[in-house]
């Protein structure tokens, strides 16, 4: 198995990253309060507290993306 251009490919999906996440602010935000509200106080943060919200967030990630992204 090579690893031959993993980087170049890394490196250009994180230049993305800041455009993908305005593009999806709202589900962003949405998902960091659902965070903050879980981890807030004496309980413990749960797997899949903040699920549906991490979903929506990763949904429009892909919308924004497109076909051609992936």
């Amino acid at each position: 198995m090579s690893g031959q251009g993993v980087w170049p490919r890394a490196r250009a999906r994180l230049r993305q990253f800041p455009a993908l996440l305005a593009s999806c602010g709202e589900q962003a935000a949405a998902y960091g309060r659902c965070v903050a509200a879980a981890a807030g106080g004496p309980a413990e943060l749960r797997r899949d507290a903040c699920l549906e919200e991490f979903r929506a967030l990763r949904d429009c990630f892909d919308r924004a993306v497109g076909p051609e992204g992936r």
